[in-house]
């Protein structure tokens, strides 16, 4: 089995994130939604499938330990789910990067219910570095794609 590409495994769970990377956090209101529903689709990958990352290996549902093969822009983006959410009014995971990812790091995909509300809210949270050559070669267009690809995660659900 393919070891993680970063030493910090489930930082992306904790403030402050680890120093020496990129770090992303965004969040989205979806309002008074079904919890159940968002966490069905978070959970099931469609944040990534309806944002144009395709899955082409691993199971059909983010399950600890789970290792998950992505295609995005020809690149093959391996992780894996290194945390699972499964709480009363939060759900979701976080995957790392494996061998052959562009970047280096955690990216967490949260869904949250106000109890008091009853307001559902989706966030991304992500700490990476650029792992390849042509990333890194990309420079500030990967962090622009990195960008883009959480805005649309976030309208995706």
């Amino acid at each position: 089995m393919a070891e993680l590409t970063y030493s910090e495994v489930g930082a992306s769970a904790h403030e402050p994130l680890p120093a020496g990377y990129h770090h992303v956090r965004a969040s989205r209101r979806l309002g008074v939604v079904d919890l159940d529903a968002a966490a069905e689709a978070l959970m099931t990958w469609q944040l990534q499938e309806r944002s144009g990352v395709r899955r082409v290996s691993g199971p059909p549902r983010a399950t600890l330990g789970a290792d998950v093969t992505f295609r995005f822009l020809g690149q093959k983006v391996p992780c894996r789910v290194v945390d699972v959410v499964d709480e009363p009014d939060r759900r979701g995971f976080a995957y790392g990067t494996l061998p052959g990812h562009p970047e280096t790091g955690e990216e967490r995909f949260v869904v949250e219910r106000d109890p008091a509300t009853g307001e559902v809210t989706v966030t991304v949270t992500a700490f990476s570095n650029h792992a390849l050559w042509r990333t890194r070669l990309a420079g500030p267009l990967g962090r622009l794609l990195q960008r883009t690809m959480t805005q649309r995660y976030l309208k995706a659900l």
